[in-house]
């Protein structure tokens, strides 16, 4: 075993265990540690990191679907937004300014980012407002707490504004080719008022989804190496497996602690992005 691939293993396992955790998919961490330091080509860096996306999916989302963390109907009900955007942004495309893009969609990030971190209370959740919408569609649903030792009863509110904030990460993706695991939590969390671990949760389920489909084009480009993405996937899988058990076992207010500075990084990521400056 080369040298090369125990740092691919090592750094999947890792980024497998983060993204499990907050729902972001590993793909923040996968793609700029294989460019920068590992010297990947960038191209190649991306398909890895999408099947990154995709084994942490499959790793996570197994464990959060038996414990009953997922939510697979509100799941697949956002996965319709961010589809219709995707493809909308796929037509817009070459026709809005990029750096604009960059720019507004990391401003809103960074507001959100700072939204979730006032946010109190953060195992108490509203439910008496805005939720008729979401009773008549049954986007409620309960799940067994292993750090609070008890079942957590929540109800969606506010599903347009949830429905929204996903298209708009769906736009983003199809435009600007990023992750929307950012968004997905964060529509769920602050717009939805879903527990922060359904919301992660319910976030990597809907990834995997969204990589599977982006990974044939990759595929097809002949971007994604199997000297790479094979190691990758591996630690990967092995990462979001130990990641589930951490998370169940976790508060929501220390998932958010570190989840809100990784939003605010990818947020001044998207910024300097849109304004040209690298860091």
């Amino acid at each position: 075993m080369s040298l090369l691939v125990i740092k691919l293993i090592f750094v999947a396992v890792f980024a497998g265990i983060f993204g499990s955790v907050l729902g972001l998919g590993g793909g923040t961490i996968i793609t700029p540690i294989l460019t920068l330091m590992l010297g990947v080509d960038i191209n190649h860096a991306i398909g890895a990191s999408l099947i990154a996306v995709i084994a942490t999916s499959s790793g996570a989302a197994i464990a959060y679907i038996n414990d009953g963390i997922t939510n697979l109907r509100i799941g697949m009900f956002l996965e319709v937004a961010t589809t219709i955007g995707a493809i909308t942004g796929a037509f817009l495309a070459g026709l809005i300014s990029s750096n604009v893009l960059y720019i507004i969609f990391g401003l809103f990030l960074l507001y959100s980012a700072l939204a979730m971190l006032q946010k109190k209370k953060a195992e108490k959740y509203d439910q008496n407002r805005g939720k008729a919408l979401a009773n008549k569609m049954k986007l409620n649903g309960s799940y067994y707490d292993k750090n609070l030792e008890k079942e957590v009863s929540y109800h969606a509110v506010h599903v347009p504004a949830g429905f929204g904030v996903m298209y708009g990460a769906g736009v983003a993706s199809g435009l600007l080719g990023i992750g929307s695991g950012g968004f997905k939590v964060m529509a769920m969390d602050l717009f939805m008022k879903l527990p922060l671990k359904v919301s992660s949760a319910t976030s990597n389920f809907m990834m995997g989804v969204t990589a599977a489909a982006s990974a044939g084009v990759y595929l097809l480009r002949g971007d994604i190496d199997p000297q790479i993405s094979g190691p990758i996937a591996i630690g990967v899988l092995v990462g979001a497996t130990i990641g589930t058990k951490i998370m169940q076992r976790m508060k929501s207010k220390t998932i958010r602690i570190i989840f809100v500075p990784v939003i605010a990084y990818i947020a001044i990521q998207m910024i300097l992005e849109g304004l040209g400056w690298k860091w």
